[in-house]
This record gives structure tokens, C-alpha cells and sequence, in this order.
């Protein structure tokens, strides 16, 4: 994934000059950035595969304490470019890549929410729980986790499609929750878009937090259409 972009960065940013292109993914992302405000916990926002860093500044113009992370150097420099008074580093969604430093900061209050627009959907399917459980084993009970996908309507698929930089997966919005059940959150809302002129599929923005300390995770005996789902 990283050299695709790496090589794509320029084009990337001409495509895509504004945080949204539309505004339910800024109200999505205003909504989320308001619940980790009114949560009260410390810590730093992490906005994993944050691109050129357009999402990850404006949640820093909203005041919260963020940094984001990306596999691409092309894409983190135009990020610093454009945002010389925000934070970037390389990382990507396994917070091993970027956990360490956060907590030698801040040993006691190192990561209070996670974002994930669009990264997760590079993640081979068989490692997003994986994954999701490591957010949850760094988060503090009540961080919050967004994660916006490319959706597949119906049923309870995991879709390769052909995203023009690196290989991506489309996911069952019902899915991802389940995932996230597992990993100990609890989803609080999800969103629902339309595929229209700027969208070629279905997109899906869904909120959970992380359960109470000790709360065992939901079990969730469901298939779906791929394995490791």
C-alpha cells in the first residue's frame, strides 16, 4: 500500500483537496470530534492513514490533541506542508507502528479515540479484528473508535473491489460491528451514504466506544461471505 501512494501522492491531493466531499462525512466527523471533547478523557486523537492530513487538521482546528499517522512519506510531507502546526507521523493502523511513542509521552493517558477514514479498507479482512483489537487494548474504557468504510448493501459480504492506488475490500456495515463487538466496543451510531457523482459505492461511518473494564465481548456467532469475517 505505501508505494502506491507514495507514487500516487501528487495525483491524491489534486483529486482530493478538502477534508469532505460531502457533508455528511463533516458532520460525521464533527460528531465524532464532539463526542471525544464531552467524553473528558486525556490522550491524543490518532488519525490512522490520514493522507495529506486535511481530517487530521481539522480536528486539531477543533482543539483536540491529534496526531496522524500513514505509511506514505509522500503523503506525510504534503501533510506537513499543508499543516506545518499539526503533528504527523509515520504509522499505519497496527498501533505498534506508532503506540510506543504516544505512550512514552504520555505514559498514563497515551491514545483517548482512534479515526479511521478509509484506512481499515486496505487491511486484508483477516486482519481487521486483529487489529480493532488492538485499538481496543490501548484505548480507556469509553475511547472512541470511528471507522468510515466503502459499504456493501445487504447481506453480510466483504467485497474486493478496484481501487485505483492499492488492493481494498468494501465491508457490510453489520459486519464491522460484529468486529468491533468482539474487540470489546459497543457501537453508539453508524450513517449510511448513497453512492452518487463523487461516490462509486455505498459509504458507511460507524461510532463505537470501548466497553466497560472487564466486560466480556459480546459473542457473535454469524457467518459472512469471506473467511475471517
Amino acid at each position: 500500500m505505501q508505494s502506491g501512494y507514495d507514487h500516487h501522492a501528487q495525483d491524491y491531493e489534486r483529486a482530493f483537496p478538502a477534508a469532505f466531499r460531502g457533508p455528511w462525512e463533516r458532520h460525521a466527523v464533527g460528531a465524532f470530534a464532539e463526542h471525544v471533547v464531552r467524553s473528558g478523557l486525556p490522550g491524543t486523537v490518532v488519525d490512522v492513514g490520514c493522507g495529506t492530513g486535511h481530517v487530521t487538521a481539522e480536528l486539531a482546528a477543533r482543539g483536540l490533541p491529534v496526531v496522524g499517522v500513514d505509511p506514505s512519506e509522500s503523503m506525510l510531507a504534503i501533510a506537513r506542508a499543508s499543516h506545518p502546526d499539526v503533528r504527523f507521523e509515520p504509522g499505519d493502523a497496527n498501533p505498534e507502528s506508532w503506540g510506543a511513542a504516544l505512550e512514552a509521552e504520555a505514559p498514563e493517558a497515551p491514545v483517548a479515540a482512534v479515526l479511521a477514514r478509509y484506512s481499515l479498507s486496505h487491511v486484508p479482512p483477516e486482519r481487521v479484528p486483529g487489529i480493532l483489537a488492538s485499538w481496543a487494548d490501548r484505548l480507556p474504557v469509553g475511547g472512541a473508535v470511528l471507522v468510515a468504510f466503502q459499504a456493501v448493501d445487504g447481506g453480510r459480504a466483504v467485497v474486493s473491489f478496484d481501487h485505483a492506488v492499492a488492493p481494498a475490500w468494501r465491508w457490510s456495515p453489520e459486519v464491522v460491528a460484529d468486529h468491533l463487538t468482539r474487540a470489546g466496543f459497543a457501537e453508539v451510531w453508524r450513517t449510511v451514504s448513497r453512492s452518487d457523482a463523487e461516490h462509486r459505492f455505498p459509504e458507511c461511518h460507524l461510532l463505537a466506544v470501548k466497553d466497560a473494564a472487564g466486560a466480556p465481548p459480546v459473542p457473535v456467532s454469524r457467518g459472512c461471505s469471506v473467511d475471517g469475517c
